[in-house]
């Protein structure tokens, strides 16, 4: 007997299962601190709605690479497994599985935000339309 496939809700929720998640607020102070926020946006959701300020712009299909310390295509801020990092998507859904990822590589302190940007908009927080620090 075969068992039914999990379907995203229940990866997703397993992705979240005991991680501590950030609000906007605590997003940005976690940047002020130091934590990398990394936005993994589409270049169109970005130019739509804006730039998070401080963040880092790497491709979903491409993150693992340029977060791992020991992977050959990692960006110069990848200098440990203790990196806390912060993932950013449109609405805190595909962030959770990318940030789930990125622990399973090691990177232990790896969460995301809640609501995404979205809700960093109804926060009040700002963006811009600058250009984005892309990592490629």
């Amino acid at each position: 007997m075969r068992t039914a496939p999990p379907g995203v809700g229940r990866v997703l929720a397993e992705a979240r299962d005991g991680v501590r998640r950030y609000t906007p607020h605590e997003t940005e102070a976690a940047r002020t601190r130091g934590a990398l926020v990394v936005d993994t946006r589409t270049e169109t959701q970005r130019a739509e709605v804006g730039e998070l300020p401080g963040a880092l712009v790497i491709d979903r299909t491409v993150l693992e690479w340029r977060l791992d310390p020991a992977s050959d295509a990692r960006i110069a801020e990848a200098t440990g497994y203790d990196v806390e990092v912060i993932v950013v998507c449109r609405q805190g859904f595909s962030s959770s599985l990318a940030a789930e990822s990125l622990r399973r590589l090691g990177l232990h302190r790896a969460t995301d935000m809640v609501g995404g940007v979205e809700a960093w908009l109804a926060a009040g927080l700002p963006v811009h339309h600058d250009p984005a620090d892309v990592r490629r």
